[in-house]
């Protein structure tokens, strides 16, 4: 069993090698799960891939996350952990309200009781019983109290507990160094967007924007001025961002655009303008002084409410940029 798992663990980090892949969670797992054959469909996509000759590529593997449905199906199941997490967390914080309530009445009800009995005390004739009862008394709204600031500071601990889960919630939809959305809000995104725009009839159009010879600028000038790049792209792209455009990074240097109340031609031409806007910067490395080049992206575009299947419309953009990157890049297509 060691031995199968350290054969393992070099075929990937072989494989990983061979096609000059990013060593992340993402990529190993699928190299692992095509490799390993516990996904039945990727290991045939990899084997299909390698017998024909193509390119195994970052690209190719992004395509098969965005278009494998188990990876959708994992992002709704932690959508819908978080949504039960924040529910119970909600009903324990009701539960110690109502409950430091009760306390606090208890409280004040025994509190006017004793000082009643301490009144009383003087013109009774059974002293000795009375103060038995102020004792035991007293003891009680002792504990009553440190109850109550138990469940205050429950209540506190609760209030800061949703304050952080609502954080955490943030945080996971935003792409770390670009500061757009990431895939995971995207997907959301397309879904209720798909189905406002069937709701209204309106169009919904989407786009994938590929960074057009991004390997060469992490080898020429290494990983950090790569991701420079990659934030300048995103700003530039991000100009699109409105209540009618929704932009994000969905992995690598592809980022993703939905269209509200465009057509795939509409989109193209708001696309197109960014496209030329980007092809017009000159970015200069500030570290070394070297001039980048000119900075470009490729683009594909489809529309979603052209068929009834939503996901198809990623397969088609996604095939338009393809052929965008094949017909010399910095352009875009419509699928």
């Amino acid at each position: 069993m060691r031995e199968a798992r350290r054969d393992l663990l070099e075929r990937i980090t072989q494989f990983a090698l061979k096609h000059d892949l990013a060593v992340n969670s993402t990529n190993l797992a699928l190299i692992c799960s095509a490799l390993s054959g516990s996904h039945r469909q990727l290991a045939q996509a990899f084997a299909a891939r390698e017998i024909s000759g193509e390119i195994i590529d970052q690209r190719w593997l992004d395509t098969l996350v965005r278009l494998e449905p188990e990876a959708n199906d994992r992002l709704s199941e932690l959508d819908t952990l978080m949504e039960a997490l924040e529910s119970t967390i909600v009903r324990f914080g009701q539960t110690t309200q109502n409950a430091a309530e009760e306390t606090g009445g208890y409280r004040k009800a025994l509190d006017q009781q004793i000082s009643a009995m301490n009144t009383a005390q003087g013109a009774s004739g059974n002293a000795d019983a009375v103060s038995r009862v102020l004792e035991i008394s007293r003891t009680m709204l002792a504990g009553i109290a440190d109850a109550h600031s138990a469940m205050q500071r429950s209540q506190n601990e609760t209030q800061a507990l949703r304050e952080s889960l609502a954080q955490a919630r943030a945080e996971a939809d935003v792409d770390h160094l670009t500061r757009l959305p990431n895939r995971r809000a995207f997907e959301r995104r397309l879904a209720a967007a798909e189905t406002q725009a069937r709701e209204n009839g309106e169009a919904l159009s989407i786009a994938f924007c590929d960074i057009d010879r991004f390997k060469s600028i992490n080898d020429t000038h290494g990983h950090d001025a790569g991701d420079r790049v990659l934030c300048a792209v995103a700003a530039t792209l991000d100009k699109l961002s409105s209540d009618n455009c929704f932009v994000a990074r969905h992995g690598g240097e592809e980022f993703v655009v939905l269209f509200y109340g465009l057509a795939k031609v509409q989109a193209l031409a708001k696309l197109d303008g960014v496209r030329r806007a980007m092809a017009a910067k000159q970015l200069v490395n500030r570290e070394s002084g070297r001039a980048f080049g000119k900075i470009t992206f490729s683009g594909g575009v489809a529309e979603v409410t052209e068929t009834i299947e939503p996901r198809s419309a990623l397969a088609r953009a996604d095939a338009a940029l393809y052929r965008a990157k094949e017909e010399g890049r910095n352009r875009i297509l419509t699928g």
